[in-house]
């Protein structure tokens, strides 16, 4: 066997080793989504510790506001998930997942309404009389 065919023979394995596609986070990167995430906690914290806001749902509302907004930061800084990452298949997943949990707790949610709304009311007792 010469050396240009060893050469080629170790050339056509080498293709089997693990290809970075560049989609792995710079130390910038993490540092980025590492402040914003302590600033996205930092601050409902401090709106609950504070009582900024006279109505707690007020309060909850901003809070869930900036909880999807840290998900999304914890999505592209930590995950790395973008549109171009896996082929796109990466982000079909996850629309489809929320997809159907927002059918999940809307479905629930209107279950459990209707179910309180059309419950007859009953007061002790009312209900010692029952047979």
């Amino acid at each position: 066997m010469s050396a240009h065919n060893d050469t080629a023979a170790h050339g056509a394995h080498h293709h089997d080793h693990h290809h970075d596609d560049g989609n792995h986070g710079s130390l910038r990167d993490y540092t980025i989504g590492f402040v914003l995430s302590v600033i996205l906690t930092a601050i409902p914290f401090w709106l609950v510790m504070g009582k900024v806001f006279n109505d707690s749902s007020t309060t909850a509302l901003v809070i869930l506001g900036f909880a999807a907004v840290q998900i999304v930061v914890h999505m592209i800084y930590f995950l790395h998930m973008n549109a171009r990452s896996e082929g796109g298949w990466n982000m079909l997943a996850l629309i489809f997942t929320i997809v159907l949990v927002v059918i999940t707790l809307a479905g629930s949610l209107w279950v459990m309404f209707h179910m309180n709304a059309n419950m007859m009311p009953m007061s002790i007792h009312e209900m010692k009389n029952m047979p």
